[in-house]
């Protein structure tokens, strides 16, 4: 059973800082790329942050120089270093992985509420 186990979310006041964790199981294929997207009630889902096997990093315009997407140390690791967040950056984030043969997998989701 494959499962995305996402963790790191709160809340921060305008300029905080928080790190996102996602673990990835249960994933026969080899993983071709992690990633990191987030949704709000009233849009679409878009790609925050994504790391490929051969660590190429692709980020949104609204994320770039704040943000920070790496492998962690597990296998099936990523992690997102989210600095100088925004009260626009609150929403929900969703952890993402496709695999070579491009199945794709979600997390159920971490909250990041960014308020003073």
């Amino acid at each position: 059973q494959v499962q995305l186990v996402e963790s790191g979310g709160g809340f921060v006041p305008p300029g905080g800082s928080l790190r996102l964790s996602c673990v990835a199981s249960g994933i026969a294929d080899s993983i071709y790329t992690m990633g990191w997207f987030r949704q709000s009630p009233v849009q679409e889902r878009e790609l925050v942050a994504s790391i490929t096997s051969d660590g190429t990093t692709n980020y949104d315009d609204s994320v770039k120089g704040r943000f920070t997407i790496s492998r962690g140390s597990g296998k099936n690791t990523v992690l997102l270093e989210m600095n100088s967040l925004k009260p626009e950056d609150t929403t929900v984030y969703y952890c993402n992985v496709v695999t070579s043969y491009l199945r794709m997998y979600w997390g159920q989701g971490t909250q990041v509420t960014v308020s003073s």
